[in-house]
């Protein structure tokens, strides 16, 4: 997101031909299509069929997609984007009872590089940092820690004394989130283009990847996060529709 707005609205950089084709098939299931299919796809968003053939062949040099019998598919690397992505727009939460995650970590001796990419890694994880090397969040996601972890950090389920809203209001920006679904929502509105539909969904997602699905009890009043879910998950039947039409033409 870039440029000058007025106050409210977005200005979304148009998508690059390697982005449409990573959006198409990041939200494809499975994550693969036929050539000639590909290009006739973006194409429809307004990227010209020689400039969608080189970003292919850049991205199959490059490793981000994989040749096969059938055309191109998202590289190993990617897929784990794809399931990260799927967990964003249909996250796995069970009830809430009161209880937080807390990961402490316990390693010394490691270079920024390394604490860069586990800060990722917790982040990815929707774990917030409370103080520098403990991290938490409520215990609502339904899913494993990875075991590596251990290596790392000491893990245990704890009941912070403060008020477990305003804990979450101070580790997450909830209102800044809030205030950004709500503009993406509307922009997602006003988009009729192809091309402006797929550059207004793409931030969606990007924006679901950075909420911290808390439990509703925590959450401000009105949270659009279901609204920027559902309308994710229309536009993607919308998409598929559109694939398996073209397909019977083919």
């Amino acid at each position: 997101m870039n440029g000058s707005a007025p106050p409210g609205e977005l200005v979304l950089r148009p998508l690059s031909a390697r982005s449409v084709v990573l959006s198409l098939l990041l939200g494809a299931h499975p994550p693969e299509l036929p050539v000639r299919e590909l290009v006739r796809l973006v194409e429809g968003f307004d990227v010209g069929g020689s400039t969608v053939r080189a970003a292919l062949s850049r991205m199959a040099a490059a490793g981000d997609l994989r040749r096969t019998d059938a055309g191109y598919r998202l590289s190993e690397r990617l897929l784990e984007r794809q399931r990260r992505q799927d967990e964003a727009v249909h996250p796995h939460t069970r009830a809430w009872e009161g209880d937080w995650e807390m990961v402490v970590i316990t390693a010394t001796g490691r270079g920024p590089a390394e604490r860069a990419d586990l800060r990722t890694r917790l982040t990815v994880l929707r774990l917030a940092e409370l103080r520098e090397g403990v991290w938490l969040r409520p215990a609502n996601l339904r899913r494993p820690l990875p075991a590596e972890l251990d290596l790392v950090a000491e893990r245990c389920a704890t009941r912070p004394g403060r008020p477990a809203a305003e804990l979450a209001a101070s580790l997450w920006p909830l209102d800044a989130w809030s205030a950004t679904a709500r503009a993406l929502l509307a922009h997602v509105d006003r988009a009729r283009r192809p091309a402006d539909r797929l550059t207004a969904f793409a931030a969606v997602v990007r924006h679901l990847l950075a909420d911290p699905v808390l439990p509703p009890e925590l959450l401000p009043a009105r949270w659009p996060g279901r609204a920027l879910r559902d309308a994710y998950t229309d536009y993607q039947r919308e998409q598929a529709g559109q694939v398996r039409a073209r397909g019977t033409r083919t």
